[in-house]
Formats: structure tokens, C-alpha cells, sequence
């Protein structure tokens, strides 16, 4: 996907919601757990109630891992069914991926060749070489980790150098070196507040990646005022405010009806701004 074709559906949805499938199968409704495949049942209603509100999904690998060979087969099913059903959205598979390099290459094509996902959450600790493998992928998305939401971001994300560089500000301004603001992104956590204006001064043109909106307490609105950019140049997942709306057998109804409240969140943002 190009960014052009994303920022298409961004404004024509009048939406920048990405559904973050972090499918817990102790928290989906139990009457899926008589299913052949709950997780894939589960992700399936939440895709097709949530749809029209956003423009992309992202499955957290670590949830189907927990599973064994089922999960990534739950996975698997959820990623085929997404780019035969809604092959317009943007598919982001949340692995946090990163290693020597030749590890970084069997990464790469897993994701890449074997899923054909659209982009991929990358580590930059062990820099270049650890994420050049990703970037041989015409058309595929590099995200890489840059200033995260959880708490313990601050152990070494906002370390700062001798010359008084923070090391969030170190791994942005070097992996632009790498590659363009047409196949790298940026996670930065919505808990992050008004340092989306230090983000910006460093990537103007790219878009982020922003976890933490809802149930991690970021604010939408101010993610908006710092961060939004003439093409929107955002992406902001919400998982378990969606996904878990209700654990009962209205479970998608619920999860369209969070999603949809978003997306007139972002319809008021994007029109103000835009």
C-alpha cells in the first residue's frame, strides 16, 4: 500500500483508526470457545462490525504466539480473510521484529513473503543492519519503535547524550538516513503528550503510528494538536476499548459502536485541521 492509497481512505472514511487484534482467548466471549477457531471467529466479527470506521488493523503477534502452531494458524486466517474481504486496509502486524542481520532477513520475508503484510513494528536498538532487510521491500512498511507509551519508556528512550540529545531524537534523525518518509513510520505512545512536537520537529513528513489513545489514557484531541499533519499523518490504535467493548454475545455491536465513536472524534479533528 502507498501512501497516497492510505491517505485516500483516510480521507474518505473521514477516519484514522487502526484496531489493534490483541485477541486474549481468556477475554473473548466464552460462547466463541466452542468454535472450531475462537480467535479467528472473534476476529472476524470485530473486522466486519468494525470496517467502515477504520482504516487499519493490527494484530499483535504475541497473543497468537502464546497459542503455539493454533495461534499463528488464528493469525494466518485473520490476515488472509482481511485482504480478501477489505483489501483497503492497511494491515500492520505489531511484532516489534529486530536482529542481526541475517535473522532480520528471515523476519522480513515471514512477514513479508509468507503473510504479504503491509508493515511491520521494527526495534532499531541494534541499528542498521538490523532493519535494512525490512526496507528491501518495495510497497512494505518499516515502523519502527521511536517513543513508546508504557511506563518504562523513560529508562532509555528519553537518555539523553552528551550534547543533549535524547535518544528517541538519536534513532529518528538516523534511521531518516535509511529510508523515506514513503516506507518508514514511527511509534510514538499517545501518553507522550506535547512531546509530539519535539517528534515533529524531527519527522515533519512521516506518519505515526499512536498506541495508547482509550484504555492507556493518551488523549486523542491533544495527539491532534501536535502531531496532525497536512496529509494526517497518523495512525491511532485502539485495542481493548474496542475489542472488548462487551465479552457478552453483543461483542461486535459493541466494538462497531466504540469504533464508530471514535471515528466522529477523528471526523471533528480531521475537519479542523485539515
Amino acid at each position: 500500500m502507498t501512501r497516497e492509497q492510505l491517505v485516500t481512505q483516510i480521507r474518505e472514511k473521514k477516519s484514522f483508526l487502526c484496531v489493534g487484534l490483541d485477541t486474549d482467548i481468556n477475554k473473548i466471549p466464552p460462547h466463541l470457545l466452542n468454535t472450531e477457531d475462537p480467535i479467528f471467529t472473534f476476529n472476524k466479527g470485530i473486522i466486519d462490525a468494525t470496517a467502515e470506521y477504520c482504516v487499519a488493523y493490527k494484530p499483535n503477534l504475541a497473543f497468537y504466539e502464546s497459542l503455539g502452531v493454533k495461534g499463528l494458524q488464528s493469525f494466518e486466517r485473520t490476515v488472509k480473510y482481511l485482504k480478501k474481504y477489505y483489501p483497503k486496509h492497511f494491515i500492520i502486524a505489531d511484532a516489534k521484529r529486530g536482529d542481526i542481520g541475517n535473522t532480520s532477513l528471515m523476519y522480513a520475508r515471514t512477514f513479508f513473503e509468507e503473510y504479504d503484510i503491509d508493515s511491520l513494528t521494527v526495534a532499531p536498538y541494534m541499528g542498521e543492519d538490523s532493519v535494512r532487510p525490512f526496507l528491501e521491500y518495495e510497497g512494505k512498511w518499516v515502523i519502527l519503535l521511536a517513543l513508546t507509551s508504557n511506563k518504562g519508556s523513560h529508562d532509555f528512550q528519553l537518555t539523553e547524550s552528551s550534547d543533549g540529545q535524547r535518544l528517541f531524537e538519536k534513532v529518528i534523525l538516523k534511521s531518516q538516513e535509511w529510508a523515506g518518509p514513503d516506507q518508514m513510520m514511527y511509534v510514538v505512545g499517545a501518553t507522550q503528550g506535547a512531546m509530539f512536537a519535539d517528534i515533529r520537529r524531527l519527522a515533519p513528513t512521516h506518519f505515526l503510528l499512536v498506541p495508547g489513545v482509550g484504555a492507556q489514557g493518551g488523549s486523542l484531541q491533544e495527539v491532534c494538536r501536535y502531531g496532525m499533519i497536512s496529509d494526517c499523518g497518523l495512525l491511532v490504535n485502539s485495542s481493548r476499548g474496542i475489542i472488548y467493548a462487551s465479552q457478552g454475545e453483543d461483542y461486535a455491536e459493541a466494538a462497531a459502536a466504540s469504533a464508530r465513536k471514535v471515528q466522529e472524534e477523528m471526523a471533528v479533528e480531521l475537519d479542523a485541521r485539515l
